[in-house]
């Protein structure tokens, strides 16, 4: 009997999944239902009894205000496993989630986005962990990649196009062409780095400490990182910020503008810029012709921040926008290679298999 009448028969009786394994978020698409998830990759733990208590939106409710046996904590890091158990956790829980609705006779298939600049071993970790959660068979895919199918992109033209994921844990930056990714950067700093970011303002300028929450909150508020023209202070977004003063030990609540903030990132955003433009100097010319018409495709957590798009063509004379809902990209992507596996079977992510030691 052909395999491929065999494979067809198994996936009709499964119900395959695509996830975007984010260091701040995990999505979770179905095929032939869309994103039916979106959870922040957050797992809360009881220490004493190594019992997971509550994983996602609820876990993340925790964070900071947990006693001190029970701690909420990412097992990711810059998109990677450093916690493979917990992982492995959060992944069964994505995988339950995902066909609890609907009586399945057999696992599902996977597929996982993961950073393009990861090890074999990272690789395998990843593949160990979602098989011990339930997985059939798994595939992995680079977020860049996904995230370019996830734009509605044409990958598989001799034509070059840019993308940049701007994530929780790790900014990636790549050019693609004929289905493969020609020139790639990655840099573990992104929405979490910017989030410390404000944090440490907060501290040297106010002195005042604020919480991670408090911090993406006001981020994603009032973040910015480019202006096109000065405004005045009567244009310039405010909001409270409200911690514990270093010095007297008492709370306190501080009015911070957009000012603020576009300062607070300036440093990290600098960095951005500067691994764009490598890459840009390390991309084949004609290649880059043909981005120079296309533009740079923003995509990710990070694109909404204000002002970066326009930033990037100003920095790099090349234009640069931001796709459609850039938050789902990978997941999307991830997604589309999911329902179609046959044509894009050649983006899939190969592992190297050990060899054996004489």
């Amino acid at each position: 009997m052909p395999k491929n009448f065999l494979d067809n028969i198994f996936s009709n009786l499964s119900q395959d999944i695509a996830i975007d394994l984010g260091t701040a978020n995990c999505l979770v698409y179905v095929r032939g239902r869309g994103i039916i998830l979106s959870e922040p990759s957050v797992v809360a733990l009881n220490k004493k009894t190594n019992q997971v208590l509550a994983i996602g939106r609820e876990a993340e409710k925790m964070v900071g205000k947990t006693p001190s046996h029970i701690v909420a904590i990412r097992p990711l890091v810059s998109g990677v496993i450093s916690d493979f158990e917990v992982t492995e956790q959060m992944l069964r829980y994505l995988i339950e989630r995902a066909k609890e609705d609907k009586f399945t006779l057999l696992k599902p298939r996977v597929i996982v986005g993961i950073p393009s600049g990861v090890t074999e071993v990272e690789k395998k970790a990843v593949i160990d962990a979602t098989k011990s959660a339930g997985a059939r068979e798994v595939f992995l895919i680079d977020e860049p990649m996904a995230a370019t199918i996830g734009a509605r992109i044409a990958i598989h033209e001799a034509a070059g196009n840019f993308i940049i994921d701007i994530g929780g844990g790790t900014t990636e930056v790549a050019v693609i062409s004929l289905g493969g990714i020609v020139v790639s950067k990655t840099l573990r700093i992104a929405g979490d780095k910017l989030n410390q970011d404000i944090i440490q303002y907060a501290q040297e300028k106010y002195k005042l400490l604020i919480g991670v929450r408090t911090a993406e909150k006001i981020k994603i508020s009032i973040g910015v990182v480019y202006f096109e023209k000065e405004p005045n202070k009567s244009e310039l977004k405010e909001m409270p910020m409200r911690g514990r003063n270093l010095v007297s030990g008492l709370p306190e609540e501080i009015i911070v503008s957009q000012n603020d903030i576009k300062k607070a990132l300036e440093r990290s955003v600098t960095q951005i810029v500067t691994e764009i433009k490598n890459t840009i100097e390390i991309t084949p010319p004609e290649l880059l012709a043909d981005i120079m018409k296309k533009g740079i495709a923003l995509a990710g957590g990070g694109a909404l921040l204000r002002g970066l798009d326009k930033l990037i063509t100003k920095e790099t004379k090349i234009p640069c926008y931001v796709i459609e809902d850039p938050m789902t990209a990978v997941a999307r992507g991830a997604g589309m290679v999911l329902e179609n596996l046959d044509e894009y079977h050649d983006v899939l992510v190969e592992i190297e298999e050990p060899q054996p030691t004489k």
